[in-house]
């Protein structure tokens, strides 16, 4: 199945490249249904040379005629992008917003426009692997989330929400998730250099420790508790090695490191809709 219309994005960012690249490789569009609004010019030629698809220098002229439009700039410059917007795009233009941190209510006084998806993705989607939930308002029709869907997954996993709320709970979770992940692996490739081994070895290490343990929970289907008891023997080194996790209650961090991204995601919403 192949998307209709015109698709246009506002900005040409990384996460704007995970999503075109996905839809123009996979097949979903053809390039010449594709715009993309990009300052840079450095930019807009390797969008241009890379995918083939057509860019601008200015938003409205990307937006002109789109049957969907893809938000993807930094949350910080909105209030400057939307009002350029507003007058362009047609009521039955679908928005889809992947910046983190705006809510619904910003984008539809910003365009005066109702139908409107706000999704939070993260950063493994620049490799198709990535995470993304989904809302939409009340205007959005059947037919608009089948194409939201198929967007959002042509980066990787991706499910829709009936609360918008739940968004900000995306936000930290999955949408900060990759960053407490590649700390973790930071300091096991550190572990592993300081009991002897090369940065190059520990890195290839961790790396396939990380993806294989993923890997097996996902084919087997098991809680990760029953993952570890297998591995875990009794007076062996996996349990020595635990005991020390549990000690500096490292469950008790992450669980509070997500709280945290989560309470700011909100205040960062919050302040969103203040600063209007």
């Amino acid at each position: 199945m192949q998307l209709s219309g015109k698709i246009a994005f506002i900005g040409g960012g990384a996460m704007a490249e995970a999503i075109l690249k996905r839809l123009v490789l996979g097949g979903l569009v053809q390039a010449a249904q594709v715009a993309v609004a990009e300052p840079v010019l450095a930019r807009r030629d390797y969008l241009q040379a890379e995918y083939g698809v057509g860019v601008e220098a200015e938003n409205s002229q990307a937006a002109s005629g789109a049957s969907i439009l893809i938000l993807a700039v930094k949350p910080q410059v909105l209030d400057k992008v939307l009002p350029g917007l507003a007058g362009v795009i047609q009521p039955e233009t679908l928005v889809i917003s992947i910046m983190a941190g705006v809510r619904i209510s910003t984008i539809r006084r910003g365009l005066g426009h109702e139908r409107i998806v706000r999704s939070m993705p993260n950063t493994p989607a620049q490799v198709g692997k990535g995470m993304t939930v989904w809302t939409a308002t009340s205007t959005v029709n059947d037919d608009d989330k089948s194409q939201a869907q198929m967007i959002l997954e042509a980066m990787g996993d991706a499910f829709f929400v009936e609360d918008e709320h739940a968004i900000d709970l995306t936000t930290g979770l999955s949408g900060s998730g990759p960053g407490f992940v590649f700390l973790l692996i930071e300091g096991l490739i550190d572990a592993g250099v300081h009991i002897g081994f090369s940065r190059a070895q520990a890195e290839r290490m961790v790396l396939q420790t990380v993806e294989g343990s993923v890997a097996l929970m996902r084919e087997s289907g098991l809680h990760p508790a029953d993952l570890r008891n297998r591995v875990t023997s009794p007076g062996g080194t996996t349990a020595a090695g635990t005991l020390v996790l549990e000690q500096r209650a490292i469950r008790a961090t992450l669980i509070e490191a997500v709280a945290a991204a989560t309470a700011r995601s909100q205040a960062l919403g919050d302040l969103s809709e203040a600063s209007e």
